[in-house]
């Protein structure tokens, strides 16, 4: 057949086109996607239940899929899991869960314990072999997954909810019926690293974003707060109704509530048959919803929460970016606070303060962990720290606490944490920790010290440029750490590659210090030292005798940059670059030593120094 030379042309263009679309397309993040209809019936008498799971698995990778994981939570309250023997054998357990120096999990009765089971799994109508691993189903493919492809699993399954022990479980300590979370059989996400079906052995959690319809069938005294919006409101009532509608009352025992939760990696459920249930509209159209105990002691903060989220959600639309769903859940249940996908289980016996705190540290979560949602297991800093750091903020706002440094406790949990002696590097496995105390000082503290202090580097205008940065570029995409470090990057135009190994690959330290302050004729020499592994940038400031002030900075070499005069008021000096390698570095001002009243490293603090005793030098009486 004859091809006219046009169409060579043509071909020769697409084909170019197409190269360069997958060249863009490789360094690109692809992420898989599963959509869940369950159907599933609770029996409050004994807290069995039983569920049918429909699956679309889409295959959005390079790769061919022969297997699949699913995570099956509850199996680890049983005595002899995974979680009881870690328990058992670490240094300082949870004490919610290690009780008169006993697991709580070690001794479950049969009719206490918590478990989930397939029954029956079938792939595009096929059975397939699959066995159960403690807390990991392991699927074997009738047939192989394609890139590009989509394959539908049915599974029939059932559990048993274990008394509350950790997050999730039935008859918590505050009497909370049904704290529902990490309930499911839940597929274990896939990316550019290959399969996460880590066993759960005590920290959280990494999913597959999807959409969720699940239906849930249970006594009709109860009330359900959950994740997701119900589509069923004017057969259940219970103040998701339509403002002065009547309810019909249904027959029968059970009222079946019917959710979808559209883009979400979890689906949470908290059901008690004496919640009370408040809700309120903001102004953008956000629903907020309340569930809380009916006891007359929890009423008043419970009320005065509501605004004070209202508050939370606009700090955080403002300085992180837009929530993108349309309601959210504030739901008394659990074991202290968690968080879950448009929704938390809190505690909710609390001073009013403590109350507000735990509110919008898991609401802040919403964003980093349910909107980004880095793999907590591998970078639990990425989501506790740069939670604990913005709620940090705004708690300060909204709680009106007008602290100088609202970080001030933050980093002195990481100094007590170094000179311990007991640190492990932040890119260590979240259940390979040593200690508890150590994954959590390293999680929250030194996470949200990672931000604070990349505010003292970059600018604190290009740190909240960054954040806000990073949730548009990240959002729905699973980030890394190397994400977070260069849109830092593009906003400042610093190199930060160097930050971000040392802070997060190891356990150097920074410690500067002022060597000595002495007369150079009639001008002064300052003269530092280096005596931490860690390199950073410094401000320096004088206050002179007059009272006048001044600084100078010192730009480390590798940033190839600097940033703006973070004390407009204050004249500024740059100096020259000072070499990492390079262990002293001195400079001459052009004043009498008799005319320095005091010099000092870093005036914020925010630099995470170690020995602030060797910051600063004040002149003799």
């Amino acid at each position: 057949m004859y091809l006219p030379h046009k169409f060579f042309k043509f071909l020769f263009v697409f084909l170019v086109g197409l190269l360069c679309l997958q060249a863009q397309t490789n360094h690109s993040y692809w992420q898989q996607h599963v959509d869940y209809k369950m159907d599933v019936s609770m029996n409050v008498e004994n807290f069995q239940y039983t569920g049918t799971q429909t699956l679309v698995y889409s295959n959005n990778s390079p790769d061919q899929l022969n297997r699949v994981y699913f995570h099956m939570y509850f199996n680890a309250f049983q005595p002899g899991s995974e979680m009881d023997i870690r328990l058992q054998n670490i240094q300082d357990p949870d004490g919610r869960m290690f009780v008169n120096g006993q697991s709580r999990i070690a001794n479950l009765k049969p009719d206490e314990i918590g478990y989930l089971r397939a029954s029956s799994l079938t792939q595009d109508g096929e059975n397939v072999s699959f066995s159960l691993e403690g807390t990991v189903l392991e699927v074997e493919l009738a047939k192989p997954i394609p890139p590009g492809a989509k394959s539908t699993f049915n599974m029939k399954f059932e559990g048993q909810v274990p008394i509350q022990i950790r997050r999730s479980g039935r008859d918590n300590a505050e009497g909370i019926a049904l704290s529902m979370s990490q309930w499911y059989p839940k597929l274990a996400e896939y990316d550019f690293e290959g399969w996460h079906a880590d066993p759960y052995i005590g920290r959280e959690f990494h999913g597959v974003w999807g959409d969720f319809d699940v239906k849930i069938t249970l006594d009709k005294n109860y009330i359900i707060g959950a994740s997701g919006y119900l589509q069923n409101p004017q057969e259940i009532g219970y103040g998701y109704e339509a403002p002065g509608s009547k309810i019909k009352k249904q027959k029968g025992k059970t009222l079946t509530w019917h959710f979808k939760a559209p883009m979400v990696h979890d689906f949470m459920w908290a059901a008690d048959p004496e919640y009370i249930h408040d809700s309120l509209k903001m102004e953008n159209g956000t629903t907020l919803h309340f569930f809380y105990k009916d006891k007359p002691e929890l009423l008043e903060n419970w009320k005065n929460l509501q605004p004070k989220t209202v508050e939370a959600m606009d700090f955080f639309n403002a300085n992180i970016g837009p929530y993108p769903y349309k309601q959210y859940s504030v739901i008394q249940g659990g074991d202290g606070g968690m968080e879950y996908a448009m929704s938390t289980l809190i505690t909710g016996e609390r001073k009013f303060p403590s109350l507000v705190g735990v509110t919008i540290h898991e609401l802040a979560h919403s964003w980093f962990q349910h909107v980004l949602a880095t793999n907590e297991l591998k970078h639990a800093w990425m989501d506790e720290g740069f939670t604990q750091f913005i709620s940090s903020l705004c708690m300060n706002k909204v709680m009106n606490q007008q602290k100088d440094n609202p970080f001030e406790r933050t980093y002195s949990s990481y100094y007590a944490l170094v000179q311990s002696g007991d640190e492990q590097p932040q890119s260590t496995h979240a259940d390979r920790y040593a200690l508890n105390r150590s994954y959590g000082t390293s999680a929250y503290n030194k996470g949200s010290i990672f931000l604070s202090q990349l505010g003292y580097i970059i600018g604190q205008d290009k740190l909240m440029e960054t954040l806000r940065a990073y949730f548009d570029a990240f959002k729905f995409k699973h980030p890394i750490p190397n994400d977070i470090k260069r849109t830092a990057e593009k906003v400042s135009g610093i190199e930060l590659d160097w930050y971000l190994t040392d802070w997060t690959e190891t356990t150097n330290t920074i410690d500067y210090a002022l060597k000595s302050v002495e007369a150079d004729g009639a001008k002064t020499k300052i003269q530092l030292e280096r005596i931490g592994l860690m390199p950073m940038p410094l401000d320096i400031l004088l206050v002179y005798e007059d009272g006048t002030r001044e600084t100078f900075y010192i730009p480390l070499r590798m940033m190839r940059g600097q940033k703006a005069n973070p004390y407009a008021s204050i004249e500024r000096t740059t100096l020259p670059d000072w070499p990492w390698a390079f262990p002293a570095y001195d400079f001459v001002i052009d004043k009498p030593l008799n005319t320095i009243k005091a010099v000092l490293i870093d005036p914020s603090q925010l630099m995470a120094d170690i020995n602030f005793g060797n910051n600063i030098w004040q002149a003799s009486e």
